[in-house]
């Protein structure tokens, strides 16, 4: 099923009524409406796309999706974890499930005694723990942020073999400084860059995020290392206002063969001879040409352009410590979140606590930034600290 690249008001009714239902199903506009005005793109659209793959599921096994029945939800989740889908997605769908009858004014079938037991006996067998994206941390892999030489995996590094592509310095640097998420880091616009006090930094107003959906705002600091990759990007590029970090136009054109001359050329009804048109034209080569677009990165491109940034680090030596192994491991793992996550354990290592970490990243809850650090608190913490010092 297509799902839309805008969210329109009037394209929800017109989903619903597709699906498969029991029995005539009565629409409330106005409550649609408000829904659609009150969510985000990336939830309407995650919501279309859940109760797609649930109305599928259920004309396959002759099941009706609205309203849906406890031992429909309960099966399909069971279903979609036999397929390999973890406990946080089913999560996810029951809650779409659970949505759609809401609006509806149907009887939410995720409330029964039964989808609570299935779904937490799925989740005791295959466990809670969320797979977590490697840490792109400023040193790597180092217990001291601020003494240590830098090792392994590490931004410094990144930055330094990115060599004459600008935008991928600041766009490094820049996730790196502030723990964006990736829908927030592609959204950054020239305009959003303030002056600070120390004339060598800015600062950048984050004016929503996936934690403040009302749009209260945040603010986020720049190093001077950013300002400086910025600055260079921007006058490079010739970028004055909108989008930072803007898609790349590729242009492809295929090689033409060789084209022979005309000996005679007939002006006027004579017969005249041209010595220009009886060389053969020449072969064209293939070419790529790149310009750079007025479109915002799209956040998918994020995870590929850190991998890219990474591949071409190795090859040129700036990573030196890993072998081929290490970087196919890391590659694997690696995810547009990985700045954010190393950001996260940077601060933690660096010794600041849970309130100011929550603060720098805009975290509403502790849950994240606790499981971030989980191997590093390991690491500092009581029993870690006896066994370094019994050697």
């Amino acid at each position: 099923m297509a799902v839309p690249s805008e969210k329109p008001a009037d394209d929800l009714p017109r989903f619903l009524t597709r699906l498969r239902t029991f029995e005539r199903i009565t629409l409330d506009a106005a409550l649609l409406d408000a829904f659609v005005a009150a969510s985000s793109r990336h939830t309407f659209l995650a919501l279309r796309s859940d109760l797609a793959a649930f109305d599928l599921w259920c004309r396959q096994h002759q099941r009706f999706t609205l309203p849906a029945q406890p031992e429909d939800v309960a099966d399909y989740l069971d279903a979609r974890a036999g397929e390999g889908a973890k406990p946080a997605s089913l999560s996810r769908y029951k809650a779409s499930i659970a949505r759609v009858h809401q609006l509806l004014g149907l009887t939410d079938p995720t409330k029964a005694p039964l989808v609570k037991v299935r779904l937490a006996a799925i989740r005791r067998d295959k466990g809670v723990a969320q797979r977590q994206a490697a840490p792109l941390r400023f040193k790597g892999p180092v217990r001291d942020v601020e003494r240590d030489p830098a090792r392994g995996l590490n931004v410094r590094a990144l930055l330094d073999a990115c060599g004459d592509d600008l935008r991928d310095r600041a766009l490094l640097s820049l996730a790196y400084d502030t723990g964006l998420r990736v829908r927030e880091l592609v959204a950054v616009q020239v305009e959003d860059l303030l002056e600070a006090i120390d004339p060598e930094t800015r600062l950048l107003a984050i004016a929503r995020s996936k934690g403040d959906p009302e749009g209260e705002g945040a603010t986020a600091y720049l190093s001077p290392r950013t300002v400086r990759a910025i600055a260079a990007r921007t006058a490079a590029a010739k970028i004055e206002t909108g989008p930072l970090f803007r898609r790349v136009i590729v242009r492809r054109y295929k090689a033409r063969a060789r084209q022979p001359g005309r000996k005679l050329a007939t002006i006027s009804g004579r017969e005249t001879w041209d010595l220009r048109k009886t060389l053969p034209k020449p072969a064209v080569p293939a070419r790529t040409e790149y310009s750079i677009g007025e479109r915002a990165l799209h956040p998918a491109s994020i995870g590929p352009i850190w991998r890219a940034i990474i591949t071409r680090a190795f090859e040129k030596g700036a990573l030196p410590d890993l072998t081929k192994d290490d970087l196919a491991r890391l590659l694997a793992q690696v995810s547009g979140h990985s700045t954010r996550v190393g950001l996260n354990q940077d601060l933690f290592a660096s010794g600041e606590d849970l309130a100011g970490i929550m603060d720098a990243l805009r975290w509403k809850s502790p849950r994240m930034p606790l499981a971030y650090n989980r191997n590093l608190a390991a690491e500092a913490g009581a029993a870690g600290r006896l066994m370094r010092k019994l050697g």
